[in-house]
This record gives C-alpha cells, sequence and structure tokens, in this order.
C-alpha cells in the first residue's frame, strides 16, 4: 500500500481508539434510580387485621406484584439504586388476604405496628403560635402600599408571575 494511502487510515484507527479510552479522572454523572413502592413505618403502622382490600390499598398505594395465581397476596417492592457509588438497596413487603378480601398477615422487610402504637392516639396537629400584637401595635396604622416598580409591571404586563 502506498504511504499516501496508509497515512488516512492510520490516523483514522488511532481517532477511533481514542475514542474508546476515557481517562480515570473523568467521571460521568449517573443518577439515583428508584422504583417500586415506597412504604413508611408510619405507613405500615395503619395496617390492623381485618381492613378490606380497599382500605390497604388507601393506605399503602397500589401494589407493584399482583399475581393471579395468588390472588389473596400483593407484594410491595421497592429498589433504589444510588448513582454515585452503584449501592443497591431492595425492600419486599407483602401483604395476605382472607378468603373474605379481609387483611390477614403482613410479612416483610418493614416492621409491623406494635399493640401500644394501635392503641395510644397519636397527636396529628400541632399549634403554630404566629405572634399576637400588643394594644398599642393593633392600633397603628399600616404602612402604604408602595408603588411596584417599571420592571415589575413589565412583568405583569407580560404575563409572567
Amino acid at each position: 500500500m502506498p504511504p499516501s494511502r496508509l497515512l488516512p487510515v492510520a490516523a483514522f484507527c488511532t481517532f477511533l481508539a481514542a475514542c474508546t479510552y476515557k481517562p480515570s479522572f473523568i467521571n460521568e454523572y449517573k443518577i439515583d434510580v428508584q422504583q417500586g413502592n415506597v412504604l413508611t413505618q408510619e405507613m405500615v403502622a395503619q395496617l390492623k387485621p381485618g381492613q378490606t382490600r380497599d382500605q390497604v390499598r388507601f393506605l399503602l398505594g397500589t401494589p407493584m406484584v399482583t399475581d393471579i395465581f395468588h390472588q389473596q397476596r400483593w407484594d410491595y417492592l421497592y429498589r433504589y439504586q444510588n448513582g454515585q457509588t452503584g449501592k443497591v438497596e431492595s425492600r419486599k413487603f407483602t401483604v395476605f388476604f382472607d378468603v373474605d378480601g379481609r387483611l390477614e398477615r403482613v410479612g416483610g422487610d418493614v416492621d409491623t405496628a406494635t399493640v401500644e402504637d394501635l392503641t395510644v392516639p397519636q397527636m396529628k396537629t400541632r399549634l403554630v403560635d404566629l405572634g399576637a400584637l400588643s394594644g398599642e401595635d393593633a392600633e397603628k396604622p399600616l404602612p402604604p402600599r408602595q408603588e411596584p416598580s417599571y420592571y415589575q409591571k413589565f412583568i405583569d404586563m407580560m404575563g409572567f408571575k
């Protein structure tokens, strides 16, 4: 092969080989992958024997796996893969129903509630003090409203908020 033809072929092979090499200091960004049903301890703690399928679906969400051969069983699967480390965390939670469609038992990686958790009422509300005005502060007039700037008027006129 003449040298005039050999040079482009060698250059092409060199460029092609350069595309396959990645230096160790270059790290591509990998996203975190989260799949399945996220079940918290609070969600599982609300399960009680005898609940209907609709009540369980309301509390835990739609199950990931419903098998037509095992209609009395729902599986909630969860998998999380960290993009930076590649570490995989997976959980499995299974709900079993009796022939009447009532919750019979549960099993899996999330702990169920204890008797104390089911019988002790939990306070779901909290009191937030926004502050009270004293007598003389309540009688003070409010400061006058400031006129919007030209920039704000332009933004409002264009429909951006």
